[in-house]
């Protein structure tokens, strides 16, 4: 309890999308544990009930509808207590594996909108606030920002863009006390990760025939070793509490890695050629591969 001569600080607000499970759901509960009030980003209203709990408001937000983020705008700025808003962060997405021949200019269009333009939307409308406050900005990228594996193309392609961005921002809003953070999970035991057997198989059906004699058996390569992944995945929690360990600390760092072996997958880009590394992740891939049949 504050003393007699401490003032009592004021709460403070959190956003954070794509929050109705995952890495969402945890890091908006550990915030409001850490005494943030939490606009907690669902999607759905049937996803808001597992987010009851003190300091926790859920909100119908699709960061891809810009109705929906001037609705959280006029939320912020309405907010009964005049708490100020001195967290951002940006977790919605979706995965996908594809080959790049196989994905349709519809479907690459739409993962953009979701994992790259709406969080700019998000950064643009909130940064009035988040620079009033001298707030800091999450942005939730991947190890799949830092190397592109077969079938992660489209996926990738969103989160390097998601990393530019933020080294871009970075440098722009520093001056005004903004902080920018990248995380970068490895293989975290989220839905989306248990989801990819689904996912790929739904991208396999779609090919045309020729197609699937060409990539077929790499998505099954990929999904195994996705599925093997698993196992080995660190907790969502454990993102939400570096997550929360950065936004709170004074002097955070610029990323961080989450999740086993996924420093050292980025370290591994720096230290070797790309055809090594080319060598490295087809090695790596090759126990995955469906066994021929016999002759």
């Amino acid at each position: 309890m504050a003393g007699k001569d401490q003032p009592v600080q004021q709460q403070r607000l959190a956003v954070v999308t794509g929050a109705s499970s995952g890495i969402g759901a945890a890091t908006a509960r550990r915030l409001a544990a850490e005494g943030y009030y939490v606009l907690a980003g669902v999607r759905r209203s049937e996803d808001s009930g597992a987010l009851q709990a003190s300091n926790l408001e859920p909100i119908i937000l699709d960061i891809t509808d810009e109705a929906a983020i001037a609705r959280l705008v006029q939320r912020i700025d309405a907010d009964p207590n005049r708490r100020p808003l001195s967290a951002l962060v940006n977790n919605a997405g979706m995965a996908v594996n594809a080959p790049l021949e196989t994905y349709k200019m519809d479907d690459w269009r739409h993962l953009f909108e979701v994992n790259l333009f709406g969080h700019v939307a998000m950064m643009q409308a909130l940064m009035p606030a988040l620079i009033k406050s001298q707030g800091t900005i999450v942005n939730i990228s991947s190890v799949g920002g830092r190397i592109a594996m077969p079938t992660y193309g489209p996926y990738a392609g969103t989160k390097f863009a998601l990393e530019a961005i933020s080294d871009s921002l970075r440098r722009e809003v520093a001056s005004f006390g903004v902080k920018v953070i990248v995380i970068e999970p490895g293989a975290i035991t989220t839905g989306m990760l248990r989801e990819v057997g689904g996912r790929g198989q739904k991208v396999i059906d779609a090919m045309t025939s020729a197609q699937r004699d060409r990539y077929a058996n790499l998505m099954h390569a990929v999904v195994g070793q996705a599925e093997a992944s698993v196992a080995g995945g660190a907790p969502p929690e454990e993102a939400a509490r570096i997550i929360t360990d950065a936004i709170t600390s004074r002097h955070p760092r610029t990323r961080y890695t989450v999740g086993r072996g996924a420093g050292m997958i980025v370290k591994m880009t720096k230290l070797v050629s790309d055809r090594v590394l080319d060598r490295i992740l087809a090695a790596s891939l090759k126990p995955h591969f469906p066994k021929a049949s016999p002759a």
